[in-house]
């Protein structure tokens, strides 16, 4: 999503740290191979900003719900120490062979482990503990309230949750918008200022993020 001026989309590539030859190279075969779904992987200012913030809270454990071509996993593992992971939920079997090439290829196969499924039942599966540090939700929009649950309990103080998409092309102020995504997403946008246990800010970066910090 261009934002404000159009012009600007270029000027905040440009000023963003470069992507490297294996991010350039898939963000290329995403957009030769899945043109129709391009949409769902995030930009290359948007991945620096991933793992800025993975690096600036410290984070060990990380989850990402909604993998895709894997973008945003290649961004986020490289915020982790050595010795850090990554789950990576995902539904498609298909999108997610090019992730595995690509984790390779970055040298990442060691921090990833991908879990192909619902990510509702990932994430119920995993211990209740709160040991997530970093969890990043670019999923199915409907699915939101969900996935922000199930992680923010399992979530340790001080750790980091970032949700993509929570402006939806300027929808959530557009009483008239009532497509289930956009309902679910005023929906989580509402839960998320109203929850005692976070801290948040809803950031116009692209499509909107908000960053909720766990208290």
């Amino acid at each position: 999503m261009d934002i404000v001026n159009p012009a600007l989309n270029d000027y905040l590539i440009a000023h963003a740290t470069p992507a490297d030859d294996v991010l350039r190279d898939l963000a290329e075969e995403t957009r030769r191979a899945l043109p129709e779904h391009l949409s769902m992987q995030i930009t290359q200012d948007e991945g620096a900003f991933l793992t800025l913030l993975v690096r600036l809270t410290g984070a060990r454990q990380a989850v990402e719900v909604g993998t895709f071509t894997g973008y945003s996993s290649i961004c986020i593992a490289r915020g982790l120490p050595a010795g850090g992971r990554l789950i990576a939920c995902d539904v498609s079997e298909e999108w997610t062979s090019v992730a595995r090439r690509y984790w390779e290829r970055a040298g990442l196969t060691d921090r990833i482990e991908l879990r192909v499924g619902p990510a509702a039942d990932t994430l119920r599966a995993m211990p209740p503990q709160e040991t997530i540090d970093f969890a990043f939700i670019d999923a199915d929009k409907v699915g939101y309230p969900v996935y922000y649950e199930e992680i923010v309990t399992r979530l340790r103080p001080g750790g980091l949750i970032v949700l993509d998409n929570v402006l939806r092309s300027g929808r959530v102020v557009d009483p008239a918008a009532q497509d289930a995504a956009d309902i679910a997403i005023r929906q989580i946008n509402d839960t998320v200022t109203a929850d005692p246990r976070v801290e948040s800010v809803l950031l116009p970066v692209r499509d909107g993020v908000t960053l909720v910090r766990k208290r």
